[in-house]
């Protein structure tokens, strides 16, 4: 079982990317004070053209 997801892993992560150039991740880091304290939030996405996907992170 191990030796199958370890094949498949690899075989996701040779796939990725495979039609076309690399894609640039894009992130971002901001850290606030306030009344409340500091605190610190980010951003992690891939731009590919027009279309951008992202996540925020608090």
């Amino acid at each position: 079982m191990i030796r199958v997801l370890c094949v498949l892993s690899l075989l996701f992560v040779a796939a990725c990317g495979a039609d076309g150039e690399p894609v640039q991740p894009t992130g971002g880091v901001t850290i606030g004070v306030g009344s409340n304290g500091v605190h610190a939030g980010g951003t992690v996405g891939v731009r590919r053209g027009p279309l951008s996907v992202g996540v925020s992170l608090f």
